[in-house]
């Protein structure tokens, strides 16, 4: 059994040997709907997991169902560029998309039409499958369409992430010279930090969708919790049985709130920003950004819980 079965083929387009497969992976989305709207695609290797290219468009005024078609075209015609001979598989968490696209819903909406028909003119249907997958297995692609709609609404066109410059390794004899002139660092480093919280879908939403954006990877999940890795330590959200039915107090003797990197002050702008459509609001708004001092650039967050957070800048 293959992914691209060959039994409705005709000989001319069934798959060659050694035909390379390529992973287009799509999403898009409004703010209202209609409002403002973006797309995300991106082109996966799926034997290394490596992204050979990806691109974000702001539509202006659209609907989620054209943003998300809009995507869909758009990653169709990267794979071709990469490989005109390759095979396909889109993965989108469009349901509406994958059954529409797989033959299996009709195409009612003429709009919707449209960009079916563009999306089928750009590969040869033959060559392409779909699949669905859930929202949380479609980060990338979820990523690159808020990103577009960031900088619509900003009035500025999107720019893809650079990627980091690699250092360079210290040789044995530089980290000798280091080791004798640079004074003891401190080596505490915290393990993990464990939330309880009284509604874990309620959390999910504000804390979980944050955690996430700030590069936090959920790596297990149950029925009143969930794990979320990050470079270095974890964070939890847990509800249950032995929560206690008061409400959260941050000003209570304990911790106060959690401060993460949020990146450039452009970052932490966009994502304050963002935050709002997830169950938090901006503090002390008369002294931000600067309300932790006048070299401190950060976004101060309450959720409707009560949980605080700092996104602070680089």
């Amino acid at each position: 059994m293959t992914l691209f079965e060959t039994d409705d083929l005709t000989a001319s387009s069934a798959p060659k040997a050694g035909r390379r497969i390529l992973v287009v992976e799509t999403d898009g989305g409004a703010r209202g709907n209609p409002g403002h709207a973006g797309y995300g695609a991106l082109v996966r290797d799926p034997d290394t997991g490596t992204i050979l290219a990806e691109r974000a468009e702001y539509l202006g005024r659209a609907t989620n169902n054209v943003a998300e078609y809009s995507g869909l075209v758009a990653g169709l015609k990267m794979a071709h560029e990469i490989d005109p001979e390759a095979w396909i598989l889109v993965k989108a968490d469009s349901k509406l998309v994958v059954e529409q696209m797989s033959g299996r819903w009709k195409i009612k909406h003429e709009d919707m039409r449209a960009l079916a028909g563009e999306a089928r003119r750009a590969v040869d249907p033959r060559r392409v499958k779909y699949e669905w997958i859930p929202r949380e297995k479609n980060k990338d692609a979820d990523r690159l369409s808020n990103e577009a709609m960031d900088a619509g609404e900003a009035g500025i066109d999107w720019q893809p992430k650079k990627k980091p410059a690699a250092v360079p390794a210290a040789g044995v004899d530089d980290l000798i010279e280091v080791a004798t002139e640079v004074p003891p660092v401190p080596t505490g480093r915290l393990h993990h930090v464990e939330i309880w919280v009284r509604d874990f879908a309620v959390a999910e939403e504000s804390l979980g969708w944050l955690l996430e954006r700030l590069g936090y990877v959920r790596k297990d999940s149950w029925d009143s919790g969930a794990c979320f890795a990050g470079a270095d330590g974890y964070v939890v959200l847990e509800a249950g049985p032995d929560v206690a039915a008061a409400p959260h107090e941050r000003r209570r003797p304990g911790l106060n709130h959690l401060a993460f990197r949020a990146g450039t002050r452009a970052e932490v702008d966009l994502l304050a920003r963002r935050a709002a459509s997830h169950g938090w609001r901006l503090m002390f708004e008369d002294k931000h950004p600067y309300a932790g001092g006048a070299d401190h650039y950060a976004a101060y967050l309450e959720n409707t819980d009560g949980f605080e957070v700092e996104l602070v800048a680089d």
